[in-house]
């Protein structure tokens, strides 16, 4: 109770903010045509510096448009938006995250931007595979901003250092945890760890299931062997030495700099393509990006939007909005400052136009996305409402297994209970 008291006061705070600054208020038209947006992201200061040349870019060539900007970090980013949408005072176009955008959606917060494709929108060079991505109950509630695959991120010469030539082509989770063995042997941790929900769901796709069912009230398997095994797989790796302990990992988690590659103590990282530049940047030394374990990684890989552009329903210029995310998908000078930073760009049209412009760890990037692509499979539907729950509780229970509080079998009850107890309040 105190908690809902206090976010109603942030709401009517909000409200009363907004109706005393015109600068605060959604966008909309004036007398003379003008017109004004305002558009909201999140990420580091290198991305807001380039986004808002883009949107420099877009005033320039559209002299009538004024856009106002919000942006934060990812975790400010979502506590400044909710009180914002329980106020109707969301920005006309917001950055949405695959965990959130689902949420949004079934609170009619945001447009369905279906009516819009093909008319201020062109994706007449996007794959239906990546332009379905934002589809949500058969509406089109997002445009991704560009497109992400799994894939392992590596300095080629650790691993020489432990002893392996090349990393194995057709790689099984069975000879990631023999080599992990040799490069322990070596002193060096394999890997950084990996993401649980992303890549438990990445493993259950390879079987044929999904971390979520199609209607989004339940897990999407029944057989908690598969988290037994996955898991168990991941706690080995720590134990022989393959992978950090929580509290190493901990420590560093989140910062590049800090990483287990850069400081050479570990050979890789599993995570997403977009994040293989800063990797490199920092790192500043040659690395490569190997595919994901198998059997059956054509099932498990999809092709995942980093993120995407939504119009919000409180907007007053949703076709303006709506050409704004236009010339973010198809303008080639802005994507030419973008480069890529939010995932290899939809249009077909667009990566060939700035290929000139990458450099050499932007073209692996673009390089192992191509490559992937074809052998890539449909993404399943964007998580559920209440998926941000599930996912820190399969972080809490994973983390106590690899502390070795709890068995494999004990963190698979421990989390069906809990996520399907989330889950049931979508039924």
């Amino acid at each position: 109770m105190v908690k809902k008291a206090i976010f109603l006061m942030m709401a009517a705070l909000l409200v009363l903010t907004t109706a005393c600054s015109s600068s605060g208020e959604s966008g909309g038209t004036s007398a003379d045509d003008s017109v004004t947006l305002r558009i909201a992201w999140w990420g580091s200061d290198a991305r807001h510096e380039y986004t808002q040349k883009v949107i420099d870019l877009y005033k320039e060539k559209n002299p009538n448009v004024k856009i106002d900007v919000e942006y934060a970090s990812f975790d400010d980013y979502w506590k400044k938006l909710a009180p914002q949408a329980a106020a109707n005072q969301l920005p006309d176009i917001v950055q949405m995250d695959i965990s959130y955008i689902s949420q949004y959606a079934q609170n009619g917060q945001l447009e369905d931007l279906a009516p819009y494709l093909g008319n201020q929108i062109k994706v007449d060079d996007v794959s239906e595979n990546v332009i379905s991505t934002g589809v949500i109950n058969d509406k089109q509630y997002g445009v991704p901003a560009g497109v992400n695959v799994l894939g392992f991120q590596y300095d080629p010469a650790l691993l020489k250092k432990a002893g392996v030539d090349t990393f194995p082509e057709n790689l099984t989770w069975e000879t990631y945890e023999a080599l992990g063995k040799e490069t322990a042997a070596k002193g060096l941790f394999l890997d950084g760890g990996v993401a649980p929900d992303i890549f438990f769901h990445y493993f259950l796709r390879t079987k044929g299931l999904s971390l979520y069912n199609a209607e989004g009230t339940g897990l999407g398997y029944d057989d908690d062997k598969l988290f037994v095994e996955f898991f168990g797989l991941m706690r080995r790796m720590i134990e022989q030495g393959a992978a950090p302990s929580p509290d190493v990992a901990n420590q560093t988690k989140g910062i590049i700099e800090e990483s287990d590659l850069v400081k050479e103590k570990g050979i890789g990282v599993w995570q997403w393509s977009n994040q293989f530049v800063a990797l490199q940047q920092v790192a500043n030394r040659p690395l490569e990006i190997a595919p994901m374990p198998g059997p059956d990684m054509e099932k498990g890989l999809y092709m995942q939007p980093s993120m995407y552009w939504a119009v919000t329903s409180n907007s007053k210029v949703k076709e303006e909005a709506a050409k704004f995310i236009d010339f973010w998908v198809n303008d080639v000078e802005a994507n030419k400052l973008i480069k890529g930073e939010r995932g290899v760009p939809i249009s077909g049209k667009i990566k060939e136009a700035i290929a000139p412009e990458l450099s050499e760890s932007t073209k692996q990037v673009f390089d192992f996305v191509a490559a992937m692509e074809p052998k890539a499979s449909p993404m399943s539907p964007p998580p559920p409402v209440g998926s941000p729950e599930v996912i820190a509780s399969l972080a809490d229970v994973v983390e106590e297994l690899n502390f070795g509080k709890i068995t494999p079998e004990q963190a698979a009850a421990t989390f069906r209970k809990n996520a399907e107890s989330v889950l049931a309040n979508n039924k």
